[in-house]
């Protein structure tokens, strides 16, 4: 993978290119995953699991599990009752929302393939998993529900008959009702009975996708104290302790959730999982540590999916490329519960369809279906990329059907860089954004008219191998957000988070943050920003999380919000350090405070060369011996900060592939992603976050799809069957930035975790298209495998 190098070394931290501080006992193997905790008399969980998607439990026999070698304990739903409680779902997004209970061992009925049904406990992770060949369960099937468009058919078959119906909830957005814009319908009546105007109608699929994170989850729970202490391979050690205590009905604060080193998450591990639950009832019924470590087929069949939505799209333009509406009729898959996010992450991307573009009128409703399936939560990007897949698609179609450039229908209707901030038709304020220079910056990189006359040439010679174009320009809501915003849209949370500094008397500095790393390079990313912000050498800071017991507060990781609100928390806990240091410096060098100015570490009195260093402060604070009247001896601070507004990091994304019309083979011949992800405080962790959301996203459009037979089994449930890119499927990306920092932070940063997945999926896909549009074809579902590009080619072929 190759990027732009960087123009001029950083005079400071914030810009600087640094390796990663926690790499070295990563890759070394000095790690501390969940699954390698050993505690004296440890017992091992292992989960019997349905084989059946639908059915009604008729019986379970444990008697022979129980009398196996090591077993200890052998669980069933029925001898767990109501001490399991039921999982929760923090955002139900109506108030009539219908959601079934959620055991986490199945009680009377099982509702997918792979719903927990007994777990057994033993001595031995062995013994544990031996013994669920000696539990016998009766099933009695029911019929099963997968299609999500059957699902709301009339005299559908029910995945919980005493709900009365397959739908969860029916959200809506519209312009004309929220008084941001125009009415849809209007517009779009109006295009169709005019010349002047098209309308395109497209129904695009969103296939299911796995997960994929390295380190599979794991559980380990002691309640041998009087602290029960829970280990998680999760990335929300914070929630996960207050949905346990809520779930349970435990003291809050006589739970302590620790979240390791934790190997990759990418929303996977956004959860509060069956496991977890049952790790901590199992624990605590038999007073001793339990640990449960799930396989990979374990994660992959009953982890939460992504995506898996059916998307019915309308979009009304003037026949100059000016678009005049959009309508998004949406039918998201929730699978079989409602889990803690799933019903809101499609309801996320309702603020996101209207992309980078002016849209006067609007209207996003979305139908959340039950289906006899795993159920379905965040995955990298939560609703945004399922969005910005529709408006880039259909931007494209566009100018397709009116037989323009893509580039120039986009900036046909893009905001310009002087209209910002800028509300858009959904009701959402982007304060900053420069499109048109990215999209400048990508296409010279992209080298994009070469391309377009090289795929003239072969259209106009008739090679087997023809060339695909492909355009993404997006943005994205990151860094979750405004308390009250989520608490208009009945979220169960808010968007602060906390971040404390203790300085310590020999001038080295301790950051406790609410943030919970899973890959990201927090450690060293906060390590630059407190070494910038407060003058002191990077390797003198020390970076706490993880852990509610030594980071009490905070709202942990996802939906990029790790710097643009953990960071700029850990800012404002920063600049009060300073503050509280500024009277005892004042004091120190016998001058006004007014006196002095701060800078590399220290404190200047203004005008002489009189200073003091903060290090200098901080061992006079620990003394106390001469501290001015009425000041404590600390220096110690926290902060907790709320966002004003999201972020909206953006950029143009162009992709170009090759595509045999003899085999339907797609192969990336080169990708150009220019991205604005405001101020950047590690090029190198930004450009790590780019490369792996790029292969994420470009993996959704030609390989990964989790798949199911007609029973409601999952077919793709091992690596052998759920295809993911190596380096050799991926060419090498050439990334570069613009920057336009965020106003709605000091720090000027922008979310870029997400930015690569949400960006490259439409790139791809779009460029397929724009390879065999010619011979007739018009759509091609994800993924785009060579088997389904060379059928779509001879129906294109038979078409014609």
């Amino acid at each position: 993978m190759t990027s732009i190098a960087e123009p001029t070394a950083p005079s400071g931290e914030i810009g600087r290119s640094r390796t990663r501080k926690e790499d070295a006992h990563l890759i070394t193997g000095h790690t501390r995953w969940t699954a390698n905790i050993t505690l004296p008399g440890m017992l091992h969980m292992a989960v019997l699991r349905s084989p059946v998607a639908h059915a009604r439990i008729t019986g379970i026999d444990v008697s022979e599990a129980r009398g196996m070698p090591g077993v200890v304990a052998v669980y069933t739903g029925a001898d767990l009752g109501e001490e399991q409680g039921s999982l929760p779902n923090a955002w139900p997004v109506t108030p009539d929302q219908k959601a079934p209970p959620a055991p986490p061992l199945a009680v009377d009925t099982v509702n997918f393939a792979g719903d927990a049904v007994a777990v057994v406990v033993a001595r031995s992770d062995y013994e544990a998993h031996d013994a669920l060949e000696g539990i016998d369960v009766d099933y009695e099937d029911l019929p099963v529900v997968l299609d999500l468009e059957s699902a709301v058919a009339d005299g559908a078959d029910l995945v919980h008959p005493a709900l009365g119906s397959n739908v969860s909830a029916v959200w809506s957005l519209d312009s004309a009702e929220a008084g941001s814009g125009d009415d849809v319908d209007a517009a779009i009546a109006e295009a169709e009975g005019s010349a002047e105007h098209i309308v395109v109608r497209r129904t695009l699929h969103q296939q299911r996708l796995i997960p994929a994170f390295m380190e599979p989850r794991a559980v380990v729970v002691d309640p041998t104290a009087a602290q029960i202490t829970m280990w998680s391979a999760t990335q929300i050690p914070h929630i996960l302790r207050l949905m346990l205590a809520m779930t349970l009905g435990l003291p809050e604060h006589k739970l302590r959730v620790i979240a390791p080193d934790v190997g990759g998450g990418f929303g996977g591990k956004l959860q509060v999982t069956p496991e977890e639950v049952l790790t901590l009832v199992a624990a605590r019924r038999l007073g001793k540590p339990v640990k449960f470590a799930e396989t990979r087929e374990e994660a992959m069949a009953t982890g939460h999916h992504g995506r898996a939505q059916v998307q019915r799209l309308t979009l009304a333009a003037r026949r100059d490329g000016t678009v005049t509406g959009l309508k998004v009729d949406l039918l998201a898959d929730m699978g079989a519960y409602l889990r803690i996010l799933t019903s809101g992450v499609p309801i996320l991307g309702g603020f996101m369809y209207n992309g980078i573009y002016k849209i006067p009128a609007y209207r996003f409703t979305c139908t959340n279906v039950f289906t006899n399936k795993v159920p379905t939560d965040a995955y990298r990007g939560a609703g945004r990329p399922e969005a910005t897949f529709a408006i880039e698609r259909m931007m494209s179609e566009l100018a397709a059907e009116l037989g323009m450039d893509p580039l120039a229908v986009r900036e046909k209707n893009w905001i310009r860089h002087e209209e910002f901030p800028y509300t858009t038709v959904a009701g959402l304020t982007y304060d900053t954004g420069n499109y048109e220079a990215a999209t400048a910056k990508s296409r010279e990189l992209f080298d994009y008219d070469a391309l377009r006359r090289e795929q003239a040439e072969r259209r106009e010679r008739g090679d087997a191998v023809q060339l695909g174009i492909g355009v993404s320009t997006f943005t994205e809501m990151c860094g979750l957000a405004p308390s009250r915003v989520l608490g208009s849209l009945d979220y169960g949370a808010g968007g602060w988070e906390h971040a404390s500094i203790r300085m310590l008397p020999t001038g080295k500095v301790e950051v406790v943050t609410g943030i919970s790393p899973h890959g990201q390079g927090h450690v060293t990313g906060f390590s630059q920003l407190v070494a910038d912000r407060l003058g002191v050498p990077f390797e003198d800071v020390e970076i706490i999380h993880g852990d509610t017991q030594s980071s009490p507060k905070g709202l942990d990781t996802y939906g990029s919000r790790s710097l643009t609100v953990g960071g700029v928390a850990v800012a404002h806990a920063v600049d009060k350090v300073i503050a509280k240091a500024r009277p005892i410096a004042a004091h120190m060098l016998e001058c006004a405070e007014d006196d002095l100015d701060f800078n590399d570490g220290g404190f200047h009195v203004r005008g002489t060369e009189a200073s003091v260093g903060i290090a200098d402060v901080a061992l006079a604070v620990f003394a106390a011996h001469d501290l001015p009247e009425g000041v404590e001896p600390s220096l110690d601070s926290q902060a907790t900060y709320d966002p004003e507004n999201f972020s909206y990091p953006h950029g143009t994304h162009l992709c170009a592939v090759e595509v045999d019309t003899d085999t339907g083979r797609v192969a990336l011949r080169s990708y150009v992603a220019v991205d604005d992800v405001g101020t950047v405080v590690n090029p190198m962790l930004v450009e790590g976050q780019v490369h792996g959301g790029l292969a994420q996203g470009i993996a959704q459009a030609l390989f990964e799809e989790a798949v199911y037979d007609d029973s409601g089994t999952l077919l793709s449930g091992s690596f052998a069957e759920y295809l993911l890119p190596s380096a050799a499927d991926l060419p090498s990306f050439t990334t570069d930035r613009t920057e336009t920092p965020a106003t709605s932070n000091v720090l000027g940063v922008k979310g870029v975790g997400e930015a690569g997945t949400i960006a490259s999926t439409p790139a791809v896909v779009n460029a397929v298209l724009d390879a065999v549009r010619h011979l007739g074809v018009q759509d091609i579902d994800m993924p785009c495998t060579p088997m389904r590009v060379w059928k779509a080619i001879q129906e294109g072929a038979g078409a014609r």
